[in-house]
């Protein structure tokens, strides 16, 4: 388990809804010393802390910021959508290509514990493109050799987002007749998630299903 404030975590896509989160329950934590939060920009003023150091990036460019990796928890909660992206290429890049580079920076840096939001279904293999990106990333940082690595995959989150999405509202307010396995889960929850396993440090990798989510979010 982290000994209290004996450890620093970085989280990359810090002002993303998982990533913002991920960075105001940290700051609260004692098990972390210092928090570092990469982002495109700056982050909310809603979190604050003597513990946070804010490092603006150019995703293009992380190897620029080599040193900001030197930490024994990385969180990567970078994601967008082909919508949002532009073209296929350009979500690869973001959702496999960045997310890869931080990892592979990480555990050169000497990262123990690699925490990754994934999505539910995602599996290299699978025929939906969004889902095989998210797969083959998954694979890819398992197979880097971490002591620890964290893989979370929530379905639809909840939160407050700075676009609308018509399709992830109707599928949220229907959600409560889905399995859990595909019920919307809040973004608080899914950091939660994310920020307790961190501290139990379990080694090995560790597979967290959007059911067991929302399971202990109740």
């Amino acid at each position: 388990m982290t000994s209290p404030t004996s450890s620093t975590a970085v989280v990359i896509g810090a002002t993303g809804l998982v990533g913002r989160e991920c960075v105001k329950l940290l700051v609260a934590r004692p098990e972390f010393g210092r928090v570092i939060a990469l982002a495109r920009r700056a982050l909310p003023d809603d979190v604050e802390s003597p513990k946070l150091r804010t490092v603006l990036v150019d995703f293009d460019r992380l190897d620029e910021q080599r040193e900001v990796f030197r930490a024994s928890h990385v969180f990567c909660a970078l994601g967008t959508t082909i919508k949002t992206a532009g073209s296929r290429e350009r979500f690869r890049q973001v959702d496999f290509g960045y997310p890869m580079r931080a990892a592979e920076l990480a555990l050169a840096a000497g990262a123990r514990h690699f925490l990754l939001v994934s999505s539910v279904d995602a599996s290299s293999s699978s025929r939906a493109f969004y889902l095989r990106v998210k797969g083959e990333l998954e694979d890819a940082v398992l197979a880097l050799g971490f002591p620890s690595v964290t893989v979370v995959r929530p379905s639809i989150l909840l939160g407050d987002r700075n676009e609308f999405r018509l399709g992830e509202v109707i599928a949220a307010r229907l959600s409560w007749a889905f399995p859990q396995t595909y019920r919307a889960v809040h973004v608080r929850d899914v950091a939660r998630t994310l920020v307790d396993a961190a501290v139990e440090d379990w080694p090995g990798a560790r597979m967290i299903e959007n059911a067991e989510i929302v399971a202990n979010a109740r």
